[in-house]
């Protein structure tokens, strides 16, 4: 009886893993009505610094030598104390179009971040605004043409992708797909009208749509959220859309120790606590599903006929596999479907690693 109703259990978690990945699979099929607008705007891109100066000036050239018409370039420059106020200078005396912001350290406001980026987005010129950061660069001369084209009326909110380097590291490539899948998942509850999050390093929206929710200002006691809390108080399925052509990503610098991505990991989730019930119940069920597939179904392997079991992983695998991997070469991730199994191991096993974290300590703020 028991070993009965757990095979019950497994198949309807196996069933609802399913039914995630087929909803994961909408990114790959364009809308019948997606229509670019190829009107070149005037573009604000709105970049954060702090103790950036040989990010910048590796990186600002990407940004500056931007195939675009007319944009402008606020650089925050949040009290930096290494050289990064001499480099902003020198690149503002040949380029025209690159604003500084300098922002002091100011302990009257909770969340610095967000002070700073507000008084970058109120010193913007131009009502579409695109983010990134100062370790960040644009894979294409064409990233604010891209970005820029699905901009409409309607549409004031754009999300889009950013990617690690790829380096030949377990590191980079389990960073690299827990990026992907959270990608994958955003991006399809967002074509299916559902947004939820976006990433700091490639995102746009409105001047307006940011006052329209007066801004930061309902979370600004937290320290991280300037994106993903963000788009919990301003996007819904009219303004917000994907912009995902290769030529609109942004590459990361990539985590160099596993210690301190697990850190930065575990601060970042922290804010889901604050998303909306439905969203916080669809993110949670994915990964306690995942992990129970995998348990039930390796307890029922030694207990209930094998091939029943495996034939019900094996469709399981085989509809992951098909989805990761298409996915992996839209936002051109190489390597990723090669390594799945092991990958997922890992991923499940870093999930429950930061479970346990979490239950034990309080997540430091991440600077």
């Amino acid at each position: 009886m028991i070993l009965l109703v757990l095979f019950y259990v497994f198949v309807a978690f196996t069933g609802i893993q399913i039914i995630y990945y087929l909803t994961f699979s909408s990114i790959l099929f364009k809308k019948k009505k997606q229509i670019k607008n190829y009107l070149e705007h005037p573009i604000s891109v709105i970049i954060f610094a702090k103790n950036k100066g040989k990010e910048l000036q590796k990186y600002l050239p990407y940004i500056l030598e931007q195939e675009y018409k007319k944009f402008e370039i606020i650089l925050i420059n949040n009290a930096s104390s290494d050289d990064t106020d001499e480099i902003l200078e020198s690149f503002k005396e040949k380029h025209s179009n690159l604003k500084i912001i300098d922002v002091e350290n100011n302990e009257a406001f909770w969340g610095k971040k967000k002070y700073a980026l507000t008084l970058g987005i109120k010193a913007a010129k131009y009502n579409n605004l695109l983010f990134t950061d100062a370790d960040c660069k644009p894979v294409s001369k064409k990233w604010i043409s891209e970005m820029s084209s699905v901009f409409s009326e309607k549409r004031t909110i754009v999300l889009a992708y950013s990617k690690f380097k790829k380096e030949n590291t377990l590191l980079n490539i389990l960073a690299r797909y827990k990026n992907l899948l959270t990608s994958i998942q955003y991006f399809s509850y967002t074509k299916i009208d559902s947004p939820y999050m976006a990433v700091r390093r490639n995102m746009g929206y409105n001047k307006s749509e940011f006052f329209k929710v007066k801004g930061f200002i309902n979370h600004m006691h937290i320290k991280q959220g300037e994106d993903d809390l963000f788009i919990q108080d301003a996007a819904n399925k009219e303004n917000t859309t994907l912009c995902i052509h290769k030529n609109s990503f942004i590459e990361v610098k990539p985590p160099t120790s596993f210690f301190n991505w697990f850190q930065e990991i575990i601060v970042n989730n922290s804010t889901q606590k604050h998303y909306k019930v439905h969203h916080k119940i669809y993110l949670q069920l994915f990964l306690f599903t995942k992990f129970f597939t995998y348990i039930l179904s390796i307890i029922l392997f030694f207990f209930y006929p094998w091939k029943i079991i495996l034939a019900i992983l094996l469709t399981y695998f085989f509809l992951q596999f098909l989805v990761i991997g298409f996915s992996s070469k839209k936002l051109k991730e190489p390597q990723i479907t090669y390594f799945l199994p092991f990958l997922e191991i890992g991923l499940l096993l870093f999930h429950f690693s930061i479970f346990i974290t979490n239950l034990i300590s309080k997540p430091n703020n991440w600077k």
